[in-house]
């Protein structure tokens, strides 16, 4: 008898100090203001998509929580600007993409700076992008497009979604590396460009691979080549455009950034969790479904990266003399 009452009193302690570690934890979490990802693009979109795969997962790593912010607008630079005026607590945090290292050259003048002003956390995921052509082109291969172009300069539209995109810029560093000489036809969203392609309106266009691998598994559509440095696992009888056009690769990225001053451990902390939650099954598995590889690099490697990018776009911007919108 006294063995099952110094038991059951065991086990009520046990469970009792579970059941209040596990209430104060909950209480943490609630007292402490959220961490907010900020996201300078509309919801619904990759970099949304991206932000809002990472968030709850990152929230349980953190035992706080964390919402998703909104704040679309020239580009991503309203949500940067936000995270770079923002107290270097941890509780603001950057979900950007390739514009950051686009925006450097693209705007003449920013009300930050991409680097000093932010502190890399990590990169969460890669994504190649397709060159797609309406099936009447009469090219089956980059090879082929880049001699009709040379023979025909001028004669060829692209067809841009957004100006100063990722996507822009893969087909101005396209030209860029081939010497050709292909219009571009700026639309107000991907969604109009991709029909005016459909239609027959436009002859070409870099397109990200989720908004067109129905219309070329349709036949609608002749993919050309990924912008991957090799060829995909999704699409395996494409060939990479490097494959015709040496050293040409172009994807877009998605990285988490702090605000810039952020001390040590707090980014170490940060970093940790972020790469966690990156390397996790849950989000390594919905990463991979928007078509994207999942990265979850260091904050070391992300900030060489980043700074790698805004050298390499400078060049593109001042060849192709793009403007922002």
């Amino acid at each position: 008898m006294t063995f099952r009452i110094d038991f059951s009193r065991r086990f009520l302690m046990l469970t009792t100090a579970v059941a209040w570690l596990f209430a104060s934890g909950l209480a943490n979490a609630q007292t402490q203001p959220p961490i907010k990802i900020l996201v300078g693009a509309p919801a619904g979109g990759t970099t949304d998509t991206m932000a809002r795969t990472l968030a709850q997962v990152l929230g349980t790593q953190l035992g706080r929580i964390v919402v998703v912010e909104n704040r679309p607008g020239a580009g991503g630079n309203l949500a940067a600007e936000a995270v770079a005026k923002a107290p270097p607590d941890g509780n603001t945090l950057l979900m950007s993409f390739t514009s950051h290292a686009i925006n450097a050259s693209l705007y003449p003048s920013l009300p930050f700076d991409p680097v000093k002003d932010f502190t890399p956390l990590t990169m969460v995921s890669t994504s190649p992008s397709m060159l797609v052509a309406h099936p009447k082109l009469p090219v089956k291969s980059v090879a082929e497009l880049i001699a009709l172009a040379k023979a025909k300069p001028g004669q060829l539209n692209f067809a841009i979604g957004a100006m100063g995109s990722s996507l822009h810029m893969a087909g101005d560093a396209f030209k860029m590396k081939s010497g050709v000489y292909i219009v571009n036809i700026p639309y107000r969203g991907t969604a109009p460009a991709v029909q005016d392609v459909l239609a027959g309106q436009v002859e070409l266009m870099f397109a990200a691979i989720g908004n067109v691998q129905s219309h070329i598994k349709a036949g609608k559509l002749k993919a050309l080549g990924v912008t991957s440095a090799k060829r995909l696992a999704t699409f395996p009888d494409v060939p990479a455009i490097g494959e015709s056009l040496p050293g040409y690769e172009s994807s877009a990225w998605f990285g988490l950034f702090g605000p810039g001053r952020m001390g040590p451990d707090l980014t170490k902390r940060l970093a940790d969790a972020a790469r966690a939650a990156v390397q996790s099954p849950e989000v390594k598995r919905r990463i991979e479904n928007e078509g994207a590889t999942p990265v979850g690099n260091s904050p070391e490697e992300f900030a060489r990266f980043v700074n790698s990018e805004i050298v390499r776009w400078r060049a593109v911007v001042h060849y192709a003399g793009a403007k922002p919108e």
